[in-house]
């Protein structure tokens, strides 16, 4: 595979035909003369340089351009849950703008504190005990030093593809190369694994079944003989890759027997993307420390925790976090915003109707168009995958290009990932109006790119 290809893995890349395509429809004069100082003042980096557009607001699923184009957003940085600017969370964000917006670190506060009581209330048996951060990478290192102090372990096991974050021990626990590459030496004692597919992978061989990928972790960890930690998203984020409840019954027994503990990363889709609070609830298992954010600031407040069982409170005199805005007033009060709007909502529920309907309509695309090889889903999470031949799989790279910017024209934002699956995560309050009108510009701009194929 060519670099070209490898660098098409967590989203689209920026630096094709396309997205200089993209720029010709971009006729106004105030957009593109921004872009260019966007591009002249900041450093430039794979994934958001140059930038798509530039914005001026936002509101509920939508994001509004300063020329006033609205784009239905079904990326958001998976931030979106409750969607742009909701009100109830804005109210209390203000109303403690108002009291205390600043925490120093020696010192604690009460919505911090209800914060912490809140997560620990939501998750099972004893993961109780709870940290907080500016960001979900920092939640990542937090969970890794924690890790070692409780096995005196440092090696992990982690997946090939995998995202955890930016920073140094972040990438060198992910598996993306397009994070790794030119960085040099990385933390050391971390051994990568196949992610458990059935679609696609080494394993496919064993049919439908994805048990060989918790096979081969047993397998490293017997062979390492040392490891601390499994580190994996409870469910795949960016290309929607969902394993099974034997795989996790499985993965949940060698960690246990192994005394390896089991990180989940769910920083991307907690709190109700998957039609449950937690991902790992479908599954009916108990982690031994998660990983939350994105989504636990709603969209306003940079928000991040991790929460542990109660027994591995035993790092009274290490700093593992010992961040600026550790206990954020406004963060947790965003935070507790969010779930509370979630709850009074009955949020849960409308996105496992959601779902059902998600489902019928994407499997009623995928009869009608021949560039769709897979649909994976759950909640108001999805997956298209497309291929140029359902026989041999290959992937339809430069027709998933034209898809999306056929769908951005059209009012409506996605990201590739894997450089063919379509990753749909609109907010969670999306209405069912909203989700047939983006599904039509789906489909229209599918059809688009399968002319485009034939000839």
């Amino acid at each position: 595979m060519s670099e070209k290809q490898h660098n098409r893995t967590e989203g689209d890349i920026n630096l094709t035909s396309e997205r200089s395509n993209w720029y010709a429809v971009i006729e106004d004069a105030d957009t593109l003369s921004y872009l260019e100082e966007d591009a002249e003042y900041f450093l430039h980096q794979a994934l958001s340089t140059p930038c798509l557009d530039v914005l001026a607001s936002c509101e509920g699923i939508y994001l509004t351009d300063i020329q006033g184009k609205k784009y239905m957003d079904f990326h958001g940085n998976n931030v979106h849950q409750v969607g742009y600017r909701n009100p109830y969370v804005l109210d209390k964000i203000k109303a403690q703008l108002d009291i205390l917006p600043f925490s120093p670190r020696r010192y604690t506060n009460i919505p911090a504190i209800e914060l912490a009581k809140k997560l620990g209330s939501l998750l099972p048996g004893d993961l109780k005990r709870v940290l907080f951060a500016p960001g979900g990478t920092s939640s990542i290192s937090m969970a890794l030093k924690l890790a070692r102090i409780v096995t005196g372990k440092h090696k992990i096991i982690s997946l090939w593809d995998s995202f955890h974050g930016a920073s140094l021990d972040a990438i060198s626990a992910g598996g993306e190369l397009d994070f790794r590459k030119d960085m040099g030496p990385l933390m050391p004692g971390v051994e990568r694994i196949p992610p458990p597919m059935t679609y696609r992978g080494p394993f496919l061989s064993s049919g439908d079944s994805d048990l060989a990928y918790a096979d081969y972790l047993e397998y490293v960890i017997e062979k390492e003989g040392d490891i601390g930690a499994f580190v994996i998203e409870t469910i795949r984020n960016t290309d929607v890759q969902i394993p099974s409840q034997a795989y996790w019954d499985r993965v949940r027994e060698i960690c246990t027997r192994h005394k390896v503990l089991l990180i989940l990363d769910e920083i991307p889709i907690a709190f109700g993307r998957t039609g449950k609070m937690f991902a790992f609830e479908h599954y009916g298992f108990q982690p031994d420390i998660i990983c939350l954010g994105k989504g636990l600031g709603a969209g306003v407040m940079p928000m991040a925790a991790i929460v542990a069982r109660e027994s591995y409170n035993v790092a009274g005199s290490i700093s593992l976090g010992h961040f600026t805005h550790e206990k954020s007033p406004l963060g947790s009060v965003a935070a507790l915003a969010m779930l509370e709007f979630i709850e009074q909502n009955d949020i849960l529920q409308k996105v496992q109707n959601d779902a059902l309907f998600m489902q019928e309509e994407i499997g009623k695309l995928a009869e009608k168009i021949p560039l769709i090889g897979d649909i994976r889903g759950i909640g108001l999470l999805w997956g298209i995958e497309l291929v140029k031949d359902k026989e041999t799989k290959e992937k339809a790279v430069h027709e998933a290009e034209i898809v999306m910017y056929e769908c951005l024209k059209n009012g409506m934002s996605f990201k590739v990932s894997q450089g063919n699956v379509l990753q749909l995560s609109p907010p969670l309050t999306i209405t069912r109006e909203e989700l047939k009108a983006a599904l039509l510009i789906l489909e229209n701009a599918l059809e688009v790119a399968s002319l485009v194929e034939k000839y």
